[in-house]
C-alpha cells in the first residue's frame, strides 16, 4: 500500500488533478512511456496533462509491484484499487491522506484541495507558468476560477518588491 499511496500523492501533486478525477483514473488512461494522463474532470472535459519522472517511477512501480496483488477477480480497470481489489473512493484517499497527516504529526487539517491549491501556487510562484497555461492543467472552465491563486502572487510580489527595490521602505 505504500507504493501505491506513494503513486497517488506524486500524481495528485504532478498533476493538480481532483481528487474524483484522480481516483476515476483506469490503467489506460496513464502513458509512462510519453510522460501523460488523461484524465475526465468536471462535466466529463477531458484533459491531457504532463506528468514529471519523479511521478512516472512512482505509478510504474504501484504497477509493476503492488497492483497486481490488489486486483480482484473481476479484472477492475482503476488505476488505484483498494485492499479488496476495487476502484478505491474519495473517501478512501481522504482517510489514507488524513493518516499520514497524522503520522508526520502535521497538525494543520491537510485535505486533497489544499495539494491541489499548493501546486497551483508553486507553479503560479515560479514565474515559468501563466495564469492561462494554469487554468487549462487544472481543468478551470473560467480563469476567474484560477485568479484566486494570484491573489497569492500579488502579495509575495509586495514581499519582494519592499526587499529589492532600493528606494522601497
Amino acid at each position: 500500500e505504500g507504493k501505491r499511496d506513494k503513486a497517488m500523492l506524486e500524481l495528485l501533486y504532478a498533476t493538480g488533478m481532483r481528487v474524483t478525477e484522480l481516483v476515476s483514473l483506469n490503467v489506460r488512461d496513464v502513458n509512462l512511456r510519453a510522460g501523460f494522463v488523461r484524465c475526465f474532470g468536471k462535466g466529463s472535459k477531458e484533459r491531457i496533462i504532463p506528468i514529471h519522472n519523479k511521478a512516472i517511477r512512482a505509478v510504474k512501480s504501484h504497477l509493476d509491484d503492488v497492483r497486481a496483488r490488489l486486483l480482484a477477480a473481476t479484472g477492475e480497470t482503476a488505476l488505484f484499487l483498494n485492499r479488496r481489489g476495487q476502484r478505491l473512493t474519495r473517501q478512501g484517499f481522504w482517510l489514507i491522506l488524513k493518516g499520514y497527516t497524522k503520522k508526520a504529526g502535521i497538525e494543520a487539517e491537510i485535505t486533497p484541495h489544499v495539494l491541489r491549491h499548493s501546486i497551483a501556487t508553486h507553479l503560479l510562484h515560479s514565474g515559468k507558468m501563466n495564469l492561462r497555461e494554469l487554468q487549462e492543467l487544472l481543468g478551470h472552465a473560467n480563469i476567474s476560477t484560477t485568479q484566486v491563486y494570484t491573489h497569492l502572487t500579488t502579495e509575495r510580489m509586495r514581499r519582494v518588491y519592499d526587499s529589492a527595490h532600493p528606494r522601497a521602505e
